[in-house]
């Protein structure tokens, strides 16, 4: 099989595999062996959790390209394009490359089903291991244990703030997700945990396999000084006045740790001083996270998609109050606990706006607004899509209004896209 374009490529792969979300490694293990994707020449970080992982990866990323290394950078979903999941030095891959990538992997997977999460990991690795990369960092799908990208060893595994999320899959409880969050960690190779509190499950399968565990407020932690710095330590290493990570949140400073961690675990092949940290603090931009266009009417873009996660953006809107009515554009897939999410957020919110995402996995319209209103919420506006609910969103908002985007990366999408529409 060969597509001359990438759409064509993808179109096929959301079709090739009969289950969209089908976990287990045997599948891409195989392939992995025919393309020789098993030894590498550079470092790799593995970065699982249930929230923070692509604020982590990102400011990896961003300080080892700083520092001048030829980096690779493997995240999902994607925003707008298919190429963000796949950077070499920062930079998104083209449609050709994807493309080689593709149709390699087609060659070796012979009658081996893969789904479209596994065929982008792939790609990922096939093409990192084309360039002279010095490290490349792998987020972690919506697993651990038994995520396509557990395939490939780390040096260092990252298992960042651990939440309830895809319970279909990880289970219900935190101790269950913690458990397989820590299926990334590999005998007697470092891994570090963000997360203040993580789940004995964790602690515990580290301790089994001789992982020496990086924890946060015991081997690492790190202080907020005032506004504009905070301070980090670990045990050989400090860092007094860094900027603060160009990221809102409380939560960002955890994420940051945490990379840092992972930075000084690997100084002894990958020096970094402190003066480069400084400038990926600076540096660091990540799309869809507390995402602020100013203007007379505020947007907020954030891709929240599980109760932690917007507890974090309830937060972020209550340290920023506005002078005027929060109008909220939301759509939410359906495997999420979608009452729980919008619980956390309700009280801030002047006027909703409920779509149906661009998915079979969707939440429908109907369920949103019945969830508000069970929740109290009367000020609710049924739309048929995320683009007509962004729409009439910015018709009704009025100067020093403000309008938040969230729920999901394919909420976040659609509205970034009338945006860029607009700007045209």
């Amino acid at each position: 099989m060969q597509f001359q374009t990438l759409a064509d490529w993808l179109a096929w792969q959301s079709t090739l595999h009969p289950q969209t979300i089908d976990l287990g490694l045997s599948r891409c293990q195989q392939v992995a062996q025919r393309l020789n994707l098993t030894n590498f020449p550079f470092k790799i970080i593995t970065v699982a959790g249930t929230n923070g992982k692509g604020s982590t990866v990102a400011l990896l990323d961003t300080i080892y390209t700083a520092a001048g290394y030829q980096t690779g950078r493997y995240t999902s979903p994607h925003l707008l394009h298919y190429n963000e999941r796949i950077c070499i030095n920062g930079q998104p891959v083209t449609d050709a490359q994807l493309c080689d990538a593709f149709f390699h992997i087609e060659q070796a997977r012979h009658t081996i089903s893969l789904t479209y999460f596994e065929f982008g990991t792939l790609a990922a690795l096939w093409l990192f291991q084309r360039h002279a990369l010095d490290v490349v960092v792998l987020e972690v799908g919506l697993g651990g244990r038994l995520d396509a990208v557990n395939v490939f060893d780390s040096d260092v595994a990252v298992v960042t703030q651990i939440g309830i999320d895809h319970v279909e899959w990880l289970g219900a409880d935190r101790d269950s997700i913690g458990r397989e969050k820590a299926g990334i960690f590999r005998a007697q190779r470092p891994a570090v945990c963000s997360d203040p509190a993580p789940p004995q499950s964790l602690l515990h399968y580290a301790d089994t396999l001789q992982t020496p565990l990086y924890r946060l407020n015991q081997q690492f932690s790190y202080q907020k000084i005032n506004e504009n710095q905070w301070s980090w330590s670990a045990e050989f290493t400090n860092y007094d006045q860094l900027p603060l990570p160009n990221l809102t949140g409380a939560y960002q400073l955890q994420n940051a740790a945490g990379a840092l961690m992972a930075v000084t675990l690997l100084q002894s092949q990958l020096p970094v001083s402190e003066a480069i940290i400084s400038q990926a603090m600076n540096r660091l931009a990540l799309p869809g996270r507390f995402q602020i266009l100013p203007g007379a009417i505020t947007k907020i873009f954030d891709v929240a998609h599980n109760p932690l996660g917007v507890q974090v953006l309830s937060d972020n809107l209550r340290q920023q109050p506005c002078a005027g009515k929060t109008h909220a554009v939301v759509g939410i897939l359906k495997d999420k606990a979608v009452a729980d999410m919008l619980a956390g957020i309700a009280p801030q919110i002047t006027q909703w706006y409920v779509a149906p995402l661009d998915t079979p996995r969707s939440t429908s319209a109907e369920e949103l607004a019945g969830q508000l209103r069970a929740l109290g919420q009367t000020s609710v506006i049924i739309c048929d899509s995320v683009t007509t609910a962004y729409q009439r969103a910015l018709q009704q908002a009025q100067p020093l209004d403000r309008i938040i985007v969230f729920g999901s990366f394919y909420t976040v999408a659609a509205a970034l896209m009338v945006e860029s529409q607009s700007s045209k």
